[in-house]
């Protein structure tokens, strides 16, 4: 009796402390911060030391498939004595201190939400650079994650209504609405917004579901297809005796990742696009996505034309798009 009693009291307790976390979680302030900035709280000294130095390294590292280098994040360093207020609610921290313990993880909506702080600590520099070295591609990715989803997110505020994925794909995207279809085939969608200095587009299409066949000639097969769109349908300017079209970069193979979207196997290819007989260029990104059950490989690419302007951000833009991709959706009646 007396264990039954006591089952019931940790029961209990375990679901009142449960409770007080939802509780504290749904009385957090809303996250804030501009895309793809990370706010770094380290102390002045160590920031300037080796340890800052294998912060920037891994941070602000060159953003893969863009036509000049650009930082992946845009970091922002406060010491520990700084870190109150507003700049606690920040939704992406990375939080390094010298301490009696070894220790490196991720915390989530310790001061807002959706917030993720990466905390870093290390009896001396060696162990915090070292934690450092070993946590920043897990961090990267779950900042990334977040920075998505609350890209998404507010998305959703004033979303593209037209029905040209739904009609040819049977897709959705969560597209804002200052986004417009521009160019409707049998199996191609083009569609595109305006920006200060250019536009920024996103295209479908499909391929047969073993439209490549050899993982040896993925990468030159990815640029074939490519190229054969661009031929197709993305014409550029006039140019005399010649035609004039998107094709892949000759000089710059396109990075290409194994990658998940929407619960289905994909491959993730980053690189530059460029006119064929144009002196033209941006970054483009694509997602080739197996879509067993619809027997087929969905296209999906995002791709900018903005000259002498930074992209990173237009770029995350489109792959905050893209990643939002849903299947199998039918045309509401």
């Amino acid at each position: 009796m007396k264990k039954r009693i006591l089952l019931c009291f940790m029961a209990i307790l375990g679901l009142s402390i449960a409770c007080k976390e939802e509780g504290k979680a749904d009385y957090l302030p809303e996250s804030v911060g501009a895309m793809n900035t990370l706010t770094v709280v380290i102390d002045n000294e160590l920031w300037k030391s080796s340890v800052g130095d294998a912060i920037r390294e891994n941070y602000t590292a060159a953003a893969q498939g863009l036509t000049w280098d650009e930082a992946l994040f845009s970091v922002t360093q406060v010491p520990q004595q700084i870190f109150s207020g507003s700049i606690r609610n920040t939704s992406s921290v990375l939080y390094v201190m010298e301490d009696s313990l070894n220790v490196a993880h991720m915390k989530s909506n310790m001061y807002s939400k959706p917030q993720n702080i990466g905390v870093i600590k290390g009896r001396n520099k060696q162990e915090l650079i070292d934690n450092i070295n070993k946590t920043s591609a897990e961090f990267i990715k779950d900042f990334k994650t977040l920075e998505i989803s609350k890209a998404q997110k507010r998305f959703e505020k004033s979303l593209n209504k037209e029905k040209a994925l739904v009609d040819k794909f049977k897709i959705s995207m969560k597209i804002p609405s200052i986004y417009r279809v521009g160019r409707e085939e049998d199996n191609f969608v083009w569609i595109s917004r305006e920006i200060q200095k250019g536009n920024m587009n996103i295209i479908a299409y499909t391929m047969p579901e073993n439209g490549f066949h050899n993982d040896s000639t993925f990468a030159r097969d990815i640029i074939r297809m490519r190229d054969s769109i661009g031929n197709l349908y993305i014409k550029g300017s006039d140019v005399a005796g010649k035609n004039n079209h998107m094709i892949t970069e000759k000089a710059f193979t396109p990075y290409v990742f194994p990658a998940e979207v929407s619960g289905k196997k994909a491959a993730e290819v980053r690189g530059i696009w460029e006119m064929s007989a144009y002196p033209m260029a941006g970054p483009f990104l694509t997602y080739i996505i197996n879509d067993k059950e619809n027997n087929r490989k969905l296209i999906l690419e995002g791709f900018v034309f903005a000259p002498a302007t930074k992209k990173r951000d237009y770029m995350f833009e489109l792959e905050a798009i893209l990643k939002s991709v849903q299947f199998n959706v039918e045309e509401k009646k």
